[in-house]
């Protein structure tokens, strides 16, 4: 069966629509009891997956300085990230929020 594509206005307007209705669906509250919040992991259940694009890095290196990136350096890296993000965290629970905002690394660092 042959079909036309829509035009960019029909385009913009389904994917509002299926915006909005998934916004709606999460918004509904959960039918019965709602569950226990899920506490924090245990600082030893954290990962401690490399949390930067290493050739990112490698090509800013590269461009700033001419200089090429030891692979020790993503480690190293990674480790200051989750020092940051655990110190922001921290912010953001004294101020009595659930969501880490870019003003809570402003005391992070």
């Amino acid at each position: 069966m042959e079909e036309k594509a829509p035009t960019a206005e029909e385009w913009a307007r389904r994917q509002r629509e299926s915006v909005e209705r998934e916004a709606r669906a999460s918004q509904r509250p959960a039918t019965g009891s709602s569950p226990a919040p899920t506490p924090p992991p245990r600082t030893g259940e954290l990962p401690r997956d490399v949390l930067v694009v290493v050739s990112k890095l490698k090509l800013y290196i590269r461009a700033a300085s001419g200089m090429n990136c030891s692979d020790g350096v993503v480690d190293v890296l990674s480790e200051r990230l989750r020092t940051l993000c655990d110190q922001a965290i921290e912010h953001a629970r004294a101020a009595g929020r659930k969501t880490v905002l870019d003003r809570d690394f402003d005391d992070a660092g």
